[in-house]
């Protein structure tokens, strides 16, 4: 394909509503009243941060409800904090613990996956803030995208796994990217009507960037927690060390704005400063650059069309380091190359790749498993798998969980 073929292919997704799978721009009126959100994961770095965007802004937005895991008393105390009409406790293990008698009698305690749904459907909310840690958001996303809901959306396994499904079935104005990196190509493409030819997904590189495969042998989770950019939860820290985080990122960018994967390029950037860039037909290249920090992608996925402002430190230009970029090293961190390849194969390839990353990144931090380790359980997985069309939510939750089994019993073989 050459490069004006490819260009006629990449329409700017947020003019375009002829694709169900594209995200489109809404024209949207700012509301008179406070918009009521629902933080799912609040006691993650997400949630935390949509918090303190909360505290700021109350006069914007009113937290209606709250869900965590595990965390049950960061959850009383929240919902007191906000008075929170609704809270659910996903994890059945702690659905009788005994600080959530301290409730206040107006806030309804809702528990496991099937309160979860509830909570999401209840027609107090607005905007559901997807924090929930990996494909266990899949059905939450489904049901809020069918009820309507306003999504601002922070965990990407879910379209990496069901974007076929999911995508088409948005309306326009209805999702909001909150990864940084999809917040950034998202404002980049806003008031453009200009095709683009590539999108350049930025990367830190992560704790090992530049060691070669005989330095990862013995490296251990504790090294690999160590980011040095980004403050974020285990489980993504641990991807972002693998590069398996930009392969699920490559995938969630090609079912957000309908990008081929060819037009998909990684860019290591290890001063986390551009979030990423697009590049349009003229040659242009558009970049969003700030902190290394959520809030302002996750404050723009609630107040869009506006901008609200934020506490946090601004980057001074005038004394910032030179910008420096790189390619990353796939022969070294396979976990991308794998993650880039299930993508495209397409299908019910993602869903199985996913679930043996989240089993094997588990491992890992568990010490069940080296670091070069986690790509092997990966590829010997996906290696079990024929790839099949996908028919529904309910087909791709078996097959995540079959190839679960299976990339445990590698695991433990």
């Amino acid at each position: 394909m050459n490069k004006d073929q490819q260009a006629s292919k990449s329409v700017n997704p947020l003019n375009d509503h002829s694709k169900g799978n594209l995200l489109s721009r809404a024209s949207s009126t700012p509301s008179t009243r406070p918009l009521r959100v629902a933080i799912l994961g609040a006691s993650g770095s997400i949630g935390t941060q949509a918090l303190e965007i909360a505290r700021e802004h109350s006069d914007k937005l009113e937290v209606v409800g709250l869900s965590v895991h595990t965390s049950t008393e960061f959850l009383v105390r929240a919902a007191h904090e906000f008075s929170c009409r609704m809270v659910c406790v996903t994890d059945d293990a702690h659905t009788k613990d005994s600080c959530l008698e301290s409730l206040s009698e107006h806030t309804k305690l809702y528990t496991g996956t099937e309160g979860l749904i509830r909570l999401i459907q209840d027609d107090a909310l607005d905007c559901i803030l997807m924090g929930i840690v990996g494909a266990a958001a899949i059905e939450p996303t489904y049901v809020a995208i069918k009820g309507g809901k306003r999504i601002a959306l922070a965990n990407k396994e879910a379209l990496v796994v069901a974007g076929d499904i999911l995508m088409p079935l948005v309306k326009p104005g209805q999702l909001f990217p909150v990864d940084s990196e999809h917040s950034a190509i998202y404002q980049c493409l806003m008031g453009e009507s200009t095709p683009y030819t590539t999108i350049w997904l930025t990367c830190s590189g992560g704790p090992f960037y530049g060691r070669t495969r005989s330095e990862l042998q013995n490296v251990t989770a504790y090294d690999a927690l160590k980011h040095p950019s980004w403050q974020m939860g285990p489980k993504i820290t641990i991807d972002s060390a693998t590069l398996a985080n930009k392969g699920l990122e490559i995938i969630e960018a090609h079912h957000l704005f309908g990008a081929d994967y060819d037009q998909i390029k990684t860019l290591i950037h290890p001063g986390s400063t551009i979030h990423s860039m697009v590049t349009f037909v003229d040659g242009s290249t558009k970049a969003q650059l700030a902190s290394p920090s959520m809030k302002i992608p996750i404050a723009l996925a609630f107040s869009y069309p506006e901008r609200w402002g934020i506490k946090d430190e601004p980057i001074n230009y005038q004394k910032h380091t030179p910008l420096s970029f790189g390619e990353p090293d796939m022969n070294t961190f396979r976990c991308l190359d794998l993650a880039i390849h299930a993508g495209r194969l397409g299908g019910t390839m993602p869903a199985v790749m996913n679930a043996a990353n989240e089993v094997a990144n588990a491992a890992f931090r568990a010490g069940a498993l080296d670091f070069l380790g986690i790509e092997r359980i990966i590829e010997s997985t996906m290696d079990c798998f024929e790839v099949d069309p996908i028919s529904s939510v309910e087909q791709l939750l078996s097959i995540e969980k079959d190839a679960r089994q299976i990339a445990k019993t590698f695991i433990t073989n």
